[in-house]
């Protein structure tokens, strides 16, 4: 093989791996609603032709050096001729400047557009959710129905949604990339909004975008968009009230949550909070329903749940959440009652 290649291999290698980083969950490729694809062509365009770009200008930049090279070795009678040099210094003065600068130009007026037409939701919303930042995880409260769970946020299919964001501690973002038209600030003492819709049923993953400490990067959601039947059904599900175990396996967990402490920092009254702080942990009204624990740290088996109430930190370093030291048949009972809350 020829070293000439290499650059041009180790070139499409680069590119290929790219490429194959920009699939999975959290993508903009491959979204489901026509914002979204929005932004998704938004972002082929900005890779298409930054590469044609790119092969132009560093065209121009090899071109350049290798005229330098050879007029150093040349005699100086062989030089070019002046209007040989001054067209050669003002093509490479168009491929280095000039097509930097259309480009900028023409892909700042497409984006503006986009952003312009992703800005509003085709139709007005059928429902709006608040989703409050917490260090770290996601506290989502439906108003209208009296409803509030973590992590997980519940829509239907083919109809668009407002989302209501903000902080309860620091600045974080939030951001569902198939199926939403960007990604907002959640700002302290401030309320954003933002829209999403999606086409399909399925779980879409969501991330905070803003570094907001330790756990930035475990703090993820799910927005689970189900028929407009299977989300009224969830509705009805999740408003009935909490209703008091009277098997004596429950009512021992029961007791264990409220000597260890756990009611301190978690509810499950499933009641809309009136301040934005509420309370440090998320509401366990539903918990065996959510599929993961600790905003997708960890699948929400019962091994896992036993695992993350004796030591969270295993799980995710720096939770707020503290380590409880409890017996087995304590751990045992607590476990139970917290598995049938949300059946």
């Amino acid at each position: 093989m020829r070293l000439a290649r290499l650059p041009a291999l180790a070139g499409f290698a680069a590119v290929a791996a790219l490429l194959a980083g920009c699939g999975g969950p959290q993508s903009i490729i491959g979204t489901m609603n026509p914002a979204a694809r929005e932004i998704e062509g938004l972002w082929w365009i900005a890779f298409t032709s930054t590469g044609v770009l790119s092969v132009l200008v560093f065209g121009g930049l090899f071109w350049g050096v290798r005229r330098s090279l050879r007029a150093g070795r040349t005699h100086p009678a062989d030089d070019p001729d002046p209007a040989t040099r001054a067209r050669e210094d003002r093509w490479i003065l168009i491929l280095g400047a000039g097509l930097p600068g259309v480009f900028l130009t023409g892909f700042l007026i497409v984006a503006v557009g986009t952003g312009f037409s992703v800005a509003e939701p085709p139709s007005e919303p059928t429902l709006t959710v608040e989703v409050i930042g917490h260090k770290f995880w996601w506290e989502v409260i439906y108003p209208e129905h009296g409803i509030v769970t973590a992590n997980e946020l519940h829509i239907p299919v083919g109809e668009p949604i407002e989302v209501r964001v903000t902080s309860a501690d620091v600045i974080h973002s939030f951001w569902v990339p198939k199926i939403s038209p960007g990604k907002i600030d959640m700002v302290p003492g401030r309320t954003n909004v933002i829209w999403m819709s999606a086409d399909e049923p399925g779980a879409y993953r969501g991330q905070c975008t803003e570094f907001c400490g330790v756990q930035h990067a475990l703090m993820s959601m799910l927005v689970v968009a189900e028929e407009p039947d299977d989300f009224e059904a969830w509705l009805a599900r999740r408003g009935r009230p909490l209703a008091l175990p009277d098997e004596p396996e429950l009512l021992r967990g029961l007791e264990v949550f409220t000597d260890a402490g756990c009611a301190a920092c978690h509810t499950m009254d499933g009641r809309v909070r009136t301040a934005v702080t509420g309370s440090p942990g998320p509401d366990l009204f539903d918990l065996r329903s959510r599929r993961t624990l600790g905003a997708l740290a960890a699948e929400n088996t019962r091994e896992n749940l036993e695992a993350w109430i004796v030591d969270p930190h295993r799980f995710k370093p720096g939770v707020r959440m503290p380590a409880h030291r409890l017996g087995e048949d304590d751990l045992a009972a607590l476990v139970t009652y917290l598995e049938s809350l949300g059946r």
